[in-house]
């Protein structure tokens, strides 16, 4: 009687292949985005009060990488374009609410609460650039609408002149509350981040650096 044929090693090596099988999903505009973002606002942070050139650079170039990033947005690679990861409020809390339950499932592009957390930096990187670029120039303020008061204006004198907080005064203030609003939002998705990565035994960092992610399993978003 002849042997039964031996399993071949094909067949023996799939399991293990399709668990290590990596897909490209952040194409290399999107990273070198991602970086040079960090890079910008890491140099912006450290010049503020030193290096009032090199922060306008910085300032600039951020500008410029989101203006990018806006146009990437919808004409970019699917995983880049908005309309691939946007959801609205209740996909969003959901997967927040997951999350704390430890059991929030995989996306292979950006997941809700990170594609919510793009649109927020994405907002406050715009007014911090927009703010601080009106204040390199004071001139641009005359083009302005009066801004609004953000401290209790005081009598100057007994002529009845109301003397306030100057525009130039107010755009700092706003300025200075984006940057540290920006702050906290980073801190936030450097956590998110760190969460997901060890939820899903993920390097998201090295995915970012790489532009590979784990193939999509069942149970996986794609």
């Amino acid at each position: 009687m002849a042997e039964a044929m031996p399993e071949t090693a094909p067949d023996r090596a799939a399991p293990e292949a399709v668990a290590t099988a990596t897909v490209r999903v952040w194409d290399p505009l999107v990273r070198m985005f991602h970086w040079g973002l960090v890079a910008a606002v890491t140099i912006a942070w450290l010049t503020a009060d030193e290096l009032e050139r090199a922060h306008e650079i910085a300032g600039y170039t951020i500008a410029g990488l989101v203006a990018f990033r806006l146009v990437w947005g919808f004409a970019g690679g699917r995983h880049a374009r908005f309309a691939q990861f946007l959801r609205g409020p209740a996909p969003v809390l959901g997967h927040l609410r997951d999350m704390l339950r430890g059991r929030a499932r995989r996306y292979l592009g950006h997941n809700p609460a990170g594609a919510m957390m793009i649109v927020a930096l994405l907002v406050t990187l715009s007014g911090t650039a927009f703010t601080g670029w009106l204040i390199a120039e004071p001139s641009r303020i005359a083009g302005l609408p009066e801004m609004p008061r953000l401290v209790t204006p005081a009598l100057a004198d007994d002529d009845g002149i109301w003397r306030g907080v100057r525009d130039e005064d107010a755009l700092e203030e706003v300025h200075e509350a984006l940057a540290n609003l920006l702050l906290v939002l980073v801190g936030l998705h450097i956590a998110g981040v760190a969460v997901a990565s060890l939820s899903h035994r993920e390097n998201l960092v090295r995915a970012m650096i790489t532009g590979d992610k784990r193939a999509a399993g069942p149970d996986d978003i794609a």
